[in-house]
């Protein structure tokens, strides 16, 4: 599984996940190959409740701030 920009999608990332205008940085904690939409888990930070993604949506934190 992938992100938006083709890098690979690891367990542990810390992701920006765009949530439709509001963004925010979070932690993958599960992804599901074989799925095109909400394949992946995201913990905010700070820690709230985890959320349900697309990774083919959002980026790794690295890459996001390389904008």
């Amino acid at each position: 599984m992938h992100y938006k920009n083709g890098r690979e999608a690891k367990i542990g990332d810390r992701v920006v996940v765009p949530n439709s205008g509001n963004p925010f940085i979070g932690l993958l904690t599960q992804a599901t190959a074989g799925s095109t939409s909400c394949n992946g888990r995201v913990l905010p930070v700070p820690i709230t409740n985890e959320h349900y993604v697309t990774l083919g949506e959002i980026l790794h934190v690295d890459d996001a701030l390389k904008s």
